[in-house]
This record gives C-alpha cells, sequence and structure tokens, in this order.
C-alpha cells in the first residue's frame, strides 16, 4: 500500500503530509476538550446569549467519544511520525545544543502516554454523566486532558519551529 503511495508523491511530501493530517487532529482534539472543559468549569445557567456564553453552552457529554477517538488516532498518528523524528529531526536538534526544547519533547510524550491511559476513566465517567457522584472527577480529569493536549500542542509546534519538519 505504502509503495503505490510513493509512486505518485515523494517520501518528503508524504511525511509532510502525516504531520499536516497529526496536526488537524490535533487541532480538532483541542477545540473538543476546550469546549468541554470551559463547559464543566463554568456551567450556563441561564440562555446563552454571547458568543462566550454560548461556547461555554455546549452540550459537554456528546463530546466524549468524539474525544477518545481523535485522542487515540492522533496518538497513533505522533507514533508514526515518531520514527521519522527520531532521526531527522531530534539528531540535529541534540547536536545544536537544544536541550531544553528536546527535553520538552521528550516530556510531552510521557504527558500523551499518561493522557492516553486516562482515557477509559475519562469515558466511563462522561458515559455516566448522569451520575453526580462523578461529578467532580468528570470535571477535574477533563480539564487536566485539556492541559495535557494545549501543553503537547503547544511543545509539537515549538519543536517545529525549532527544526522544522523536512528541513
Amino acid at each position: 500500500m505504502l509503495d503505490f503511495v510513493l509512486d505518485f508523491i515523494s517520501v518528503s511530501t508524504f511525511w509532510t503530509i502525516l504531520l499536516i493530517v497529526h496536526s488537524l487532529l490535533a487541532v480538532a482534539l483541542l477545540g473538543a476538550l476546550t469546549h468541554q472543559a470551559i463547559a464543566v468549569t463554568m456551567p450556563v445557567r441561564q440562555a446563552a446569549g454571547n458568543f462566550v456564553d454560548r461556547f461555554r453552552a455546549v452540550p459537554a457529554a456528546g463530546y466524549a467519544t468524539a474525544i477518545c477517538v481523535l485522542w487515540i488516532v492522533a496518538f497513533i498518528m505522533g507514533a508514526w511520525i515518531y520514527t521519522k523524528y527520531r532521526i531527522y529531526i531530534r539528531i540535529p536538534i541534540e547536536q545544536a545544543g537544544f536541550w531544553k526544547t528536546q527535553g520538552f519533547f521528550e516530556m510531552k510524550e510521557h504527558v500523551a502516554t499518561i493522557g492516553l491511559g486516562l482515557l477509559p476513566a475519562y469515558w466511563y465517567f462522561w458515559k455516566n454523566a448522569r451520575d453526580p457522584q462523578y461529578d467532580s472527577a468528570r470535571k477535574w480529569l477533563t480539564v487536566l486532558l485539556a492541559g495535557i493536549v494545549w501543553f503537547n500542542f503547544l511543545i509539537g509546534h515549538i519543536v517545529n519551529n525549532v527544526r522544522g519538519f523536512g528541513s
């Protein structure tokens, strides 16, 4: 299958497309988790009138499955891209002595894996959204996962800016 694709595009273009798809998945995940986190931390108590109130008024429980799927697919795409990163980007970053950048990317990998491990609990809490005993756990787990996604998104872009993909 991969040989068929590479008959039509260069290897560099292929990896660039994968990075763009990974980034788009990350943006979708970022948006969904941000909406959900704001909806649970600042619930709307009256009819949503302005933009901020409408942003907070999303049906938070409806995002849970999509967030889990987006996280898993983005994680798999990131793991696939990591094979290219490990050789063509990480080594020059180390040679240039950008240790903090490298360290943050290492931390990004670990934090993403921790988030992946938290997904079953997250999904369970949201699938039982009507059970008030889970309200606090659901809220803070959602906020934690949103923080993880924001951290990973920003670090991913910083590393890409330090040593652009394909350079």
